[in-house]
């Protein structure tokens, strides 16, 4: 409303209130008196562009003579100074002011894009911490968790440390046994054939070879191969090699005050079966046989069909006997009653004999 008065006062002071009452003009009135007043302006000013044109071709042609002349003579220079030239002035610093004004708002909006850049970096950065934050307060209870697991496994290593020292003492106690272990085996070897093949903290294998007899015929028998095993601090376990003939016991316990008990009643059966393990070591290099000695059983594979089993009493040879058990041929079992040698007690050489040249078979 103060823009309409003003432009009313440089064009038309009277068509304002004289009384300067301003609150009784009516604002759509005056917004369009301000309209056509504008229009006026305008068309006001083309006219006086027509006129001052036509003021100075008037003024051209009172000064020629003739009409010749109108065409000889050099257009006139522009009129300097004047409303025209103060305009051109104005049109030009408008320009020049429009141009720096543009490149004002280009380097403002240059630099409010930067300014938005870095504020969307800051936003960025703002939430990347604000992430930290987050995930540094959700690893707060994992890491008391784990400070509380390190100071449980703080007391568990101590109550190693203490076990470890406590095993450290058993160990010593095992190196010295070891040793005493060590020199009775020096001692047992002074009396007996004994070649230690293996040893470490909780194994012993040995092989034991009787002394030949005053025939040297105990020489012929293989060594006998035993592994002691130390199942707890005052207990052990004595087992027979598979790979040697096997007596009926395979294996004994006891305490450790009984293992050198133990060994002489192992070497004494042994030896005590010296002449039936030499005669099925003997045999071995003529017949395909297989001892069992769990169930004295001498398995005779005659052909890849043809099997015989014979069983050995106790006491044998001397006290004992061995008998023809079963044969069978593709696993069927053949009549084995008319099968009987000329000797009353038969032994094992003159039984696998009689079954490998017996035409009944």
């Amino acid at each position: 409303m103060s823009e309409a008065r003003a432009i009313l006062r440089r064009c038309d002071p009277e068509l304002l209130d004289p009384h300067g009452d301003t609150e009784q003009l009516d604002c759509a009135e005056a917004e369009s008196m301000v309209l056509s007043l504008m229009d006026s302006r305008r068309v006001q000013k083309v006219l006086w562009r027509q006129l001052f044109v036509l003021d100075s071709m008037l003024s051209l042609l009172e000064g020629l003579e003739s009409a010749q002349q109108l065409m000889t003579q050099p257009c006139p220079p522009q009129p300097e100074g004047g409303a025209r030239g103060r305009w051109k002035a104005l049109k030009l610093e408008s320009r020049s002011g429009v141009e720096q004004t543009e490149n004002l708002l280009r380097s403002l909006q240059e630099k409010i894009q930067q300014v938005q850049e870095r504020r969307d970096k800051l936003t960025l950065l703002l939430q990347r911490l604000q992430d930290k934050k987050q995930q540094c307060e959700e690893l707060a209870t994992p890491l008391l968790t784990a400070h509380n697991a390190l100071q449980s496994c703080d007391s568990e290593l101590s109550r190693l440390r203490a076990e470890s020292e406590a095993a450290l003492c058993h160990l010593i106690g095992w190196q010295r046994l070891r040793d005493q272990l060590q020199a009775f085996v020096s001692a047992t070897q002074e009396v007996m054939q004994i070649n230690l093949v293996a040893f470490n903290q909780s194994e012993l294998s040995v092989e034991l070879k009787p002394l030949p007899s005053d025939d040297g015929s105990t020489n012929e028998l293989e060594p006998l191969r035993l592994t002691v095993t130390w199942e707890n601090e005052d207990r052990f376990r004595l087992q027979v090699d598979e790979r040697t003939v096997s007596l009926v016991e395979e294996w004994q316990t006891g305490r450790w005050s009984e293992l050198s008990a133990a060994l002489v009643d192992v070497m004494q059966c042994y030896v005590g079966q010296y002449e039936l393990l030499s005669e099925i070591q003997g045999l071995r290099s003529s017949f395909a046989i297989d001892w069992q000695p769990g169930q004295r059983v001498l398995v005779y594979l005659k052909t890849a069909v043809l099997v015989c089993r014979l069983h050995v009493e106790e006491g044998y040879p001397g006290n004992g006997g061995a008998s023809l058990l079963s044969v069978r041929r593709d696993g069927q079992p053949l009549d084995t009653t008319t099968l009987m040698t000329h000797h009353r007690k038969p032994s094992l050489t003159e039984w696998l004999v009689y079954l490998c040249s017996s035409p009944l078979l």
